[in-house]
């Protein structure tokens, strides 16, 4: 019930927003924002980056929020956004690397052992790609099912489901070499 109170209330702040109440948006922003900074983060891995690439998403979400058909539809809407975004960083991201010069000589970190559960997870999730970890985050932090994913990434359901396998099956191989 209390979830569906939350939905009610996004959706009239979202009917509000598009109307030019400027509080209303305000308070969207206030509601969302932390929800999509803690999405990018899980994806990108970076706090600083993540609150960069949310302020990014908010812009396009504020260009295009008045075209928004479905109030009912903005958090699939935002998630989609700020995702597509994360993903356009870490591509940007990658090729800014890619073009560095890379000195002869490269300081490495010594290896930790990790034997907590959940410092292999972390460390296991950190090496699946973006869009494995977007999944797995929608799925498992969001609690979002295939359906909502699906409209989110604008997939079909059947491809969430069989992302959503890989992404497993993925993460299961990663934890297993690094628990041995």
């Amino acid at each position: 019930m209390r979830n569906r109170s939350r939905q009610i209330a996004d959706e009239w702040l979202v009917l509000q927003s598009q109307d030019g109440d400027v509080r209303a948006l305000e308070h969207l922003v206030s509601r969302w924002n932390d929800r999509l900074w803690r999405h990018a983060r899980r994806l990108i891995r970076d706090d600083a980056a993540a609150w960069d690439v949310v302020q990014d998403a908010w812009m396009s979400m504020l260009k295009g929020l008045r075209r928004l058909d479905d109030p009912g539809a903005f958090a699939g809407w935002a998630y989609r956004i700020v995702t597509f975004k994360c993903v356009d960083h870490l591509r940007l991201d990658e090729r800014r690397q890619k073009a560095e010069t890379l000195s002869p000589v490269r300081e490495t970190a010594p290896a930790r052992e990790e034997g907590d559960d959940v410092d292999v997870l972390r460390i296991a999730l950190g090496e699946l790609s973006v869009e494995q970890r977007a999944i797995l985050s929608l799925h498992y932090r969001e609690e979002l099912g295939v359906e909502p994913i699906a409209e989110i990434l604008g997939i079909p359901v059947g491809t969430v489901k069989s992302r959503l396998h890989r992404a497993r099956a993925a993460l299961r191989k990663k934890m297993d070499r690094r628990q041995r």
